[in-house]
């Protein structure tokens, strides 16, 4: 994939209903379908919050998110690939603060013995992370940061549910995309207490939202490209029959905690990745590119990896030891 086309749009002839928004000469837009690269696509108007507004008012479909988004809505027609268009993650509110990225660990079948949790029982959670707020989502194309020495990079590219919170702080369920959870996990293997570290890297997702039920089958493959040459491959599968929990499990255990259902909150929740490069010996190296294609859904995207050096320390020595105190004496 090339600098000058770092998003490589969904595959035209998918069936699945897409919505996304972007800026275009500052305004916010909405746009339905899967735009073909060189096509027109109609966008319309709408205000910061309304997309998100349109999913806690709506049953979520396609038809009814039409009908409250277009309505008296100035609409657009720009070509896919317009210099001026600029894709947004999905529902990315523009105070980012009120957007939490986090995700789930140790999901896989594979580092379950390729089993599948039991029906019946107590339901026992997978650990979870907080990754960051919205404006540490990254787009195709954009650098991903990470600390400069890190120990061992992996890539995970995943499923992302993404939920709005209402007034009341009660989830809503919009939809989901696709994303690149990059972190050290050489950092978590040298001790899991370290693992909150280890996702202090940035994170990739796409700008489109795939609307409907989280998907069964996500399969694709990884390409790893380092001076221009392929340095590693594989593939990859990280739908819902793909994991050891259930999707719908996970999600209803996180939103019993009242920290993620704050009125307004946009909640992006990775679901877990299958083995990867790191799992095959290979080492990511500053400057790689990461492409990652979603053969199942139609949706490629890349993203190089910069190591970013520390700054200089802000922070004063401590201060010195206080002196002793002179011995009291008594008359």
């Amino acid at each position: 994939m090339s600098e000058e086309s770092p998003v490589s749009h969904p595959h035209p002839h998918s069936h699945l209903p897409v919505l996304f928004e972007a800026l275009y000469d500052g305004e916010r837009y909405v746009g339905f379908g899967h735009p073909e690269e060189g096509g027109e696509q109609t966008l319309y108007r709408v205000e910061d919050g309304r997309v998100a507004a349109a999913f806690i008012a709506t049953d979520g479909s396609e038809e009814a998110l039409r009908a409250a988004l277009t309505e008296g809505s100035a609409s657009i027609t720009v070509t896919a690939g317009d210099p001026g268009l600029r894709l947004l993650p999905p529902l990315l509110p523009q105070a980012t603060g009120n957007a939490l990225l986090s995700g789930f660990m140790g999901t896989h079948k594979k580092k379950w013995g390729g089993e599948t949790a039991p029906e019946d029982g107590e339901f026992t959670p997978p650990k979870w992370f907080f990754k960051g707020f919205g404006e540490w989502v990254k787009l195709p194309g954009e650098d991903l940061n990470v600390p400069a020495r890190p120990v061992a990079l992996i890539e995970e590219p995943e499923v992302a549910l993404v939920y709005v919170n209402d007034a009341d702080g009660t989830p809503h369920y919009a939809g989901y995309t696709f994303g690149n959870d990059l972190c050290d996990i050489g950092l978590h293997r040298q001790d899991p207490g370290y693992n909150p570290y280890c996702k202090l890297c940035d994170t990739a997702l796409t700008p489109w939202l795939f609307l409907g039920p989280p998907p069964r089958t996500v399969t694709g493959r990884v390409t790893i490209v380092r001076d221009g040459a392929t340095a590693w491959e594989g593939p990859f599968d990280c739908g819902d029959d793909a994991l050891y929990y259930r999707v719908r499990d996970m999600a209803d255990h996180l939103f019993t905690f009242p920290a993620v259902r704050r009125p307004g909150l946009v909640n992006y929740v990775l679901l877990g990745a299958d083995e990867a490069s790191f799992h095959d010996g290979f080492r990511i190296a500053d400057g790689d590119r990461i492409a990652i294609d979603v053969k199942s859904h139609g949706v490629a995207f890349e993203n190089r990896v910069r190591y970013v050096s520390p700054t200089p320390s802000a922070t004063p020595s401590a201060a010195p030891a206080p002196a002793a105190a002179a011995p009291v004496t008594t008359a």
